[in-house]
């Protein structure tokens, strides 16, 4: 159910308590599902939804965000990251980006960087989603002090509720969104930073992974088609003064002669694989001084999502900027696990001597519910996460 993003949170509410007591003015046997046939007989009453179970839920190195769409996952992750025990697990504002725009919550991930630490939730065609609506009754964001106490960020086309003090975000296009949502932080920072993250407008495989540096680091991400550097990213990317330039993705998604239009601004450096998923595990092992994961051993926090959902990327970037942070990798298109995902894996599998608790362990968060990622592939992630015993050679007399 989608409401007018106008309305305020209050009425939310009201219409929520209506929509209840309506429904106790019903025959019983409607609100319990059973149906009458032509016969007058009742009929059997319909299954109930089936609810997210063990061990799709969470296994022991695992753990599952079972959204459906877009909206939901969003919402269920913002939670996850801010249960709300006390005010201090309240975000101080939410960023809100219009479910079919996957690139500008990929950009809106850099606001989940410190300091204004705001997960992000998704609106649709300007419309509130039941999800995102119970999602902010529940943040109640405190207003970001930083940010002339806003406590909603509206990102290009998306909607926002009322009754929050909200700040909007122009850009007609994904590289205007992108450019006025660096300006921004870099407002809210009080600088710009010194590296800057540029990733393909047109192939959202390659550019997932940059939403969890992003959310973790504050450096921004940045668009730029295979053939062309558009002039809102050149713009965005002189803002910081020569920066670092790290561009994601080989040269059959982001030619050439866009990497030499980028060293003309700073230095360049491309992080490529073969394909998407082995770019994001080289996006994972990398490090440049200050920049980059460097997760070549075990002790860490894993993101998968998967790319036929890129809408899961931008939200999941809170997930790589708190708890047990770490990269977001990549299943396969149909969910299954890429051989080089696999091998990385088992590349910073923990391990023990003699007492595993002693050791340290790695955790995967799974974004998407069983139909972007089986329950089989959770289980063989589950298998590879999980601490084993390394046997020395014994020693010779």
């Amino acid at each position: 159910m989608l409401v007018p993003a106008a309305r305020p949170l209050a009425v939310l509410a009201a219409a929520a308590v209506t929509l209840v007591l309506a429904g106790c003015g019903r025959d019983d046997r409607a609100s319990t599902g059973v149906g009458i046939k032509s016969d007058g007989v009742p009929a059997a009453p319909a299954p109930a939804p089936a609810a997210p179970a063990y061990p799709a839920l969470a296994t022991k190195n695992t753990t599952r965000v079972p959204g459906a769409d877009a909206a939901e996952t969003a919402a269920q992750i913002a939670r996850i990251v801010f249960p709300g025990g006390s005010a201090a697990q309240r975000p101080a504002a939410i960023a809100f980006a219009d479910a079919g725009d996957w690139r500008g919550a990929l950009a809106g991930a850099v606001l989940m960087a410190p300091p204004l630490r705001a997960p992000l939730l998704y609106t649709s065609a300007g419309e509130i989603p039941d999800a995102t609506a119970a999602a902010v009754d529940a943040l109640r964001p405190t207003g970001a002090p930083r940010a002339n106490g806003a406590q909603a960020i509206r990102l290009g086309a998306s909607g926002a509720p009322g009754g929050l003090r909200t700040t909007a975000l122009a850009g007609s296009d994904p590289f205007t969104l992108a450019k006025s949502i660096d300006d921004y932080r870099a407002r809210v920072a009080g600088r710009f930073s010194g590296s800057v993250v540029v990733v393909s407008a047109d192939e959202p495989a390659y550019a997932m992974p940059a939403a969890g540096w992003a959310a973790k680091s504050g450096d921004p991400v940045l668009f730029a088609s295979r053939d062309r550097l558009p002039a809102p990213t050149r713009e965005a990317i002189r803002a910081h003064g020569r920066p670092r330039i790290y561009l994601v993705g080989p040269a059959s998604v982001i030619s050439a002669g866009v990497e030499e239009q980028l060293s003309r601004l700073g230095t360049v450096t491309r992080i490529a694989g073969r394909d998407a998923p082995a770019t994001a595990v080289e996006f994972a092992r990398f490090s440049d001084g200050p920049f980059g994961w460097g997760v070549t051993d075990p002790g860490h926090g894993l993101v998968f999502t998967t790319p036929p959902r890129p809408a899961g990327a931008g939200p999941a970037g809170a997930l790589s900027a708190s708890g047990t942070y770490g990269p977001q990798l990549l299943t396969s298109s149909s969910g299954a696990l890429p051989a080089v995902v696999r091998d990385y894996l088992r590349d910073i599998r923990p391990g023990y001597s003699s007492d595993p608790v002693r050791g340290v362990y790695n955790h995967a968060w799974i974004v998407g519910d069983t139909d972007a990622v089986p329950e089989t592939v959770q289980a063989e992630i589950d298998g590879l996460l999980e601490i084993t015993r390394v046997r020395t050679p014994s020693r010779q007399p």
